[in-house]
């Protein structure tokens, strides 16, 4: 799973991507166009994957992954350094959108003060004027085409002044229902207010867990309709720098439950209806990261296209009834592995082995 990180400047963007990669990247105030793109791929935490590596002792055992892409802070009313940094996350899969919601003298807020529902407001409408633009300019291309006689896919036409009418109304894409045949047909401009996108509260460390921080989510979920987490960047940059131990100690301290890499995470596969299945074996146990609702077939297509196209049937048993039968023989003794066929819906936690003849 890609992941953009945007945000205003000095919204604590880069401490918020340290925090969630372990990485350790200066924060620059006053970042230039010139910049590279910071990306970090962090693995996704699974307790089942680490139970069968302690049962199965594989050679390799590979976790999901995501990665995070940071680049440089939007800014009210500069289209050149905003296109730039919208530019390098338009083919992420999800948002991850951070509002400043700290005060800190030595980090200038670029509109003298801190407000995290005018700050969300001022960067949802920039993605939006971003993708409005890329509508207007193929909806022209598309009447310069017809005026040389190249007739315009009308059903493209129609979804496009759909998404004008929308974004003029200053209404995000992903507000709007559309079939496949619609999605299809917008892949190829790559919209960034269509991508699902989680709202990031980046708090001063003395303001967590208060009844303000608490009041400031609820604004931004109730104005935006999205999931909100509410965090301190600086503290959470602090835990990901720590070992295994101390951070689970600072933690404990703080009263935090799970650092924010593990909670972020679980916030994004579920908005983007994500699930993991497991293969186990002598040589990998494995996590694969699916969409809910995929088929056996579609799964095994994520392993290898040859068992996708080769697909006789799948072996599946839930992780629950594997753990709770000890073993894959007990569990076999006890009817709880079943053979699927190419329709089947693959849950959350089924351990799969796919049978197929290429």
């Amino acid at each position: 799973m890609k992941t953009g990180i945007v945000g205003l400047a000095n919204s604590g963007k880069t401490t918020v991507f340290n925090a969630l990669t372990g990485q350790n990247i200066p924060a620059t105030v006053y970042p230039t166009t010139e910049a590279e793109p910071n990306v970090g791929v962090v693995k996704v935490p699974d307790e089942r994957v680490d139970r069968l590596a302690e049962i199965y002792r594989p050679k390799k055992v590979t976790l999901a992954t995501v990665e995070y892409t940071d680049y440089l802070g939007i800014t009210k009313g500069d289209p050149q350094q905003n296109r730039k940094a919208l530019e390098m996350i338009k083919d992420v899969d999800a948002v991850v959108h951070v509002i400043r919601a700290f005060e800190d003298e030595a980090v200038v807020h670029p509109a003298g003060s801190v407000d995290p529902l005018r700050d969300a407001e001022t960067l949802e409408l920039e993605l939006i004027f971003s993708d409005l633009e890329l509508v207007e300019k193929r909806l022209e291309r598309m009447e310069e085409g017809a005026k040389k006689g190249k007739k315009p896919d009308e059903k493209e036409r129609r979804v496009l002044l759909r998404c004008k009418e929308a974004l003029e109304e200053e209404i995000p894409l992903r507000k709007l229902d559309f079939n496949e045949d619609e999605l299809l047909s917008l892949r190829h401009l790559q919209f960034i207010s269509i991508k699902p996108e989680v709202m990031l509260l980046n708090l001063h460390e003395d303001d967590m867990g208060t009844e303000e921080a608490a009041s400031a989510a609820g604004e931004l979920q109730e104005r935006f309709g999205l999931p909100v987490v509410a965090l301190s960047g600086k503290i959470e940059m602090e835990i990901a720098q720590l070992g295994r131990e101390e951070a689970e100690e600072f933690l404990k301290d703080l009263g935090i439950e799970e650092p924010a890499m593990s909670r972020l995470i679980s916030l994004c596969y579920e908005h983007l209806g994500l699930i993991s299945f497991l293969t186990v074996g002598k040589d990998e146990v494995r996590a694969w990261t699916i969409k809910k609702g995929t088929t056996a077939q579609k799964a095994a297509g994520k392993i290898h296209t040859d068992i996708e196209r080769g697909f006789i049937r799948a072996e599946v048993v839930s992780y629950r009834d594997f753990i709770q039968a000890g073993s894959m023989a007990a569990a076999r003794e006890k009817g709880l592995v079943r053979l699927e066929g190419k329709n089947y819906v693959v849950r959350d936690g089924d351990i799969v082995n796919f049978r197929f003849n290429v």
